[in-house]
This record gives C-alpha cells, structure tokens and sequence, in this order.
C-alpha cells in the first residue's frame, strides 16, 4: 500500500481548475457531465481509503472486535504512520458517513414535505400554488411536476412564462437532482470537492437556461425572465424545495444567455488551457481509482494472510 493509500484523500486537488474553465469553455451539458463524473469518482475513492485506513486503525483499539492477527507488525507495516493515520481515520470516516447520511435524509425529508403540500391539487405536470410569494422549482418524483406560484406568474410575460416553464422542465427531463446530489454527496465525502459542487450547480442550470432558450427560440426572453425572477423572487421566503436546484449566479447566466449559444463540443481541444485542465483532471481521477484499488487489493491480500484460519 505505502502512500498510495493517501493519494486519493488530496487527488481532489487537481480538479480544482478544470472547475472553473469548464464554467466558461465547454458546453453546459458536458462540464455537468465531466463535474459530476470527477466529482463521484474521486469521492467514492476517498472514502474507500479512509475506510482502509480505519480498518488498520481500529486494529490498534484494545478491545477490538477484528482477529488478532490484523495488528500483526507485517499489517502495520503496510500502511506508513499507521498509528496516527488508521485512528486519525475512525473519527473522519464516521464524520464523512453522518454529513451524507444526512443530506440523504434531509434531501427525501424536502421532497416528502413538497409533496404532501401538492397532495390536494390536479395531478398535472404544473402545480400553481395560489401565494404572493414569487417562486418556482421543479419537484422530481413519482410524478414529475414544475411547482410555481401566482406571485411568480403575475410578474412575468406570457413568453417569460414559456421560458420559465422550459427552464424548470429541462431540470425534470435531465434529472439534474441526481447530479446535484452527487456532487453534495461528493463535497462532503472529501472538502476538496466543494470547488466541483459550485461549478455543477452553475453548469446545471446554464444547461437548463440553453434547453429553455432553443424552447422559445429566444436567447434574450430567458435572460429577461432570469433577470425579473431573481429580482421579484429577492427577500421572498425561501422555496419549498430550494435544496434541489440554487439559481446560480444570476448576472453570469445573464451575460452568457446575451452571447451567441456555446458550441457543443464534448471535450476541449487538448493544446489549451481548459484542455490541459481536462487532462490533468482526468489523469488525477485515473490515479485516485489506481490508488485506491491497489491499496484495496493489497490490504485484503495482507488481512487474509494475517488472518487465522
């Protein structure tokens, strides 16, 4: 195992600026793609390590429930400053394993209450909720349906509503929670993720303000409609099921609806800056994945060894 068990835990790293290119070079849909792909697998890996860590840490407890030949010195020896790492990583892991467990059960605890507030209306693809409150979302579920309310619609035009509507079913088609999700998920298995988490947050919904644009065939109505909804929607109570989908950067998703619509190339040309990000990210993500599967398999090889027949 050696340091290749570590290497997964600061990988991470080198995503870092393939996060912020990806923003203002590829195409929506691609840099949300690529984002969340980066994102799962480095966290999947990272935590895979600190559990390999643990399982050596835990091997020093007195009293641990693990065979006794697991705190051999040959088992110690696999794993460099086993003392401090393998404890260091019992507390870590447990931390990382609560922060998703509760935004999983905070995630189906939103999307419950959501529900059950629609339970007395029309079971229609859009649900207009009869409240001066401006607001609109897109709920997943059994039942896909966009959720808006009146004070929203009274301030938008009949094309702004079209683009609104777009915008919030692009999220149901493209299942954008999912990717939400993992990069939250991400984000808290492993902090040098939260770079990869605000950029798929922005890229998803510049991929549902490019859909809504082809909609409408009006690249200008959807700024003008992101523009009055963050202003109407400024100091409103916080939406139902805001956790599902953030607004964004509001001015950046203006500027770029005002520029001609982005290519929609899958990946940058290599001998670029975005393309040497790309690359560099794509390289840390393979080695993470090496690491970790190394380490795994040697770990399990030593345990099995170790472990009395």
């Amino acid at each position: 195992m050696g340091v290749f068990v570590f290497l997964p835990l600061v990988l991470p790293l080198t995503a870092w600026p393939i996060a912020r290119l990806a923003e203002q070079h590829l195409h929506p849909r691609a840099a949300t793609w690529l984002l969340s792909a980066v994102a799962g697998v480095f966290a999947v890996c990272s935590t895979l390590c600190l559990g390999l860590l643990m399982v050596v840490g835990t091997a020093q407890l007195p009293g641990n429930p693990l065979p006794d030949g697991w705190s051999d010195p040959e088992v110690r020896e696999a794993v460099p400053y086993d003392e401090v790492a393998g404890k260091a990583a019992i507390p870590a892991l447990f931390a990382v394993l609560a922060a998703c467990t509760r935004l999983v059960w905070r995630h189906q605890r939103v999307r419950r209450r959501a529900e059950r507030a629609l339970a007395g209306l029309p079971a229609t693809p859009v649900a207009v909720l009869p409240d001066e409150a401006p607001y609109a979302y897109a709920l997943p579920g059994r039942r896909d349906r966009v959720v808006v309310s009146t004070g929203m619609l009274a301030g938008l035009d009949s094309a702004e509503r079209r683009a609104l509507f777009a915008h919030e079913r692009t999220h149901l088609a493209r299942r954008h929670h999912r990717f939400l999700l993992t990069v939250q998920l991400a984000a808290r298995a492993n902090p040098f993720l939260r770079p990869l988490r605000t950029a798929v947050t922005y890229t998803a919904e510049r991929w549902a303000d490019e859909e809504a644009a082809q909609a409408v065939g009006s690249r200008r109505t959807v700024a003008r409609a992101i523009g009055k909804s963050a202003l109407m929607s400024r100091g409103a109570p916080v939406a139902t099921l805001a956790g599902f989908a953030a607004t964004g950067p509001v001015p950046r998703r203006v500027a770029a609806l005002l520029r001609p619509a982005p290519a929609g190339r899958i990946w940058p040309p290599a001998f670029t800056t975005v393309g040497l990000a790309a690359w560099g990210a794509a390289v840390g993500t393979t080695a993470s994945a090496l690491s970790s599967a190394n380490s795994a398999v040697t770990l399990f090889l030593i345990l099995h060894a170790a472990t009395p027949m």
